[in-house]
């Protein structure tokens, strides 16, 4: 499973003190830009080829708030399921001890042009589709 780790940041918390709900969507999708690194995914490239993956549905379940300074894990899990759709199973797991601060199911798809599109690469880094 790819992970990475990040501190989070003084900018990142509201008014409470605690890190603002949308900003975990960020640290979510910047744990899956690095999983693309990872598997030889080039984002500039995708897009002058016209191939993006798009966000189609974010669950989130919250499970504990985090604090500047707090260090974190972040998970991305990814799998596919026919030519198009991806999924992405992330947590945010708060460190030292990884205790669950957050768990998501990530739907992304696939397009060309605007159309529902399985680029030859796909398989290289999602497996074949199911």
């Amino acid at each position: 499973m790819f992970h990475i780790e990040l501190t989070v940041r003084d900018y990142e918390c509201d008014q409470q003190g605690i890190v603002n709900n949308a900003v975990y969507l960020n640290y979510l999708q910047y744990a899956r830009h690095e999983f693309g690194h990872s598997v030889g995914m080039d984002w500039l490239e995708l897009t002058a080829r016209g191939i993006n993956l798009v966000l189609r549905r974010a669950e989130l379940d919250y499970i504990r708030p985090l604090r500047s300074g707090d260090r974190v894990k972040i998970t991305a899990q990814p799998s596919r399921k026919g030519l198009f759709r991806l999924y992405f199973k992330q947590s945010i797991l708060l460190l030292p001890e990884e205790n669950p601060v957050l768990e998501a199911l990530i739907t992304a798809a696939c397009v060309m042009d605007g159309k529902p599109a399985a680029p030859k690469d796909i398989d290289a880094w999602f497996g074949p589709a199911r």
